[in-house]
């Protein structure tokens, strides 16, 4: 056991060094910033213990990387790219909680924390959608705040429909298509948000 401690410690404290250096070699502001990175994404593992928010700081360890990315690439923050951070963390949040429905029973049997043990399935499935219509008016404010053009807004309305399909895939009395709720429609809504952004920035 003592070995396996001391083995997990020293992965952590070499990869964290490595992440570190890897800031610093940047810019001064992303080796500032890189201590509260770890910490966010390091802390998530621990939420499920005591808060059914668990989901919303999943999605915040994701939503920190459009912003990471931009402080990377321009050595400052604009604040207009926070726009995209709180619609990847609501985002991530609602299909983390769509996924978290298959795991009721065992959160209630071991004592963990979540937004389905908390509202029961449906209420869940519901939360999620809400979390996905807060989503996608992130993302409306992020149009108008960097005065983004028709193919952005198309993008949105290409990702709200993939949403809308996403939840038509799970009900509270069958979860049986999760899989394809999870890993398929997000995976679209992703290189879709992409292409249609990209396409309205390059081609405009």
């Amino acid at each position: 056991m003592r070995t396996a401690n001391a083995f997990t410690w020293g992965f952590i404290v070499f990869w964290a060094a490595v992440f570190f250096f890897a800031a610093g070699a940047l810019n001064p502001l992303c080796l500032r910033l890189a201590p509260l990175a770890l910490a966010i994404v390091m802390f998530y593992s621990f939420t499920k213990r005591f808060t059914s928010l668990a989901h919303l700081v999943l999605g915040l360890s994701l939503g920190i990387a459009p912003a990471a990315a931009w402080i990377a690439i321009r050595g400052t923050l604009d604040p207009r790219i926070l726009w995209l951070t709180a619609a990847v963390t609501l985002w991530t949040a609602g299909f983390d909680i769509i996924y978290a429905c298959q795991d009721y029973a065992f959160d209630v049997q071991s004592g963990l924390y979540s937004i389905p043990r908390r509202l029961g399935i449906a209420g869940a499935l519901w939360f999620a959608r809400v979390l996905h219509l807060w989503m996608l008016a992130c993302l409306v404010a992020l149009i108008r705040s960097f005065g983004l053009g028709p193919t952005a807004a198309a993008g949105i309305v290409a990702v709200a429909g993939l949403l809308a399909w996403e939840h038509r895939l799970v009900r509270a009395d069958d979860l049986s298509r999760i899989d394809a709720a999870f890993f398929t429609m997000n995976g679209y809504v992703s290189v879709i948000f992409f292409v249609f952004w990209a396409a309205d920035i390059f081609l405009t």
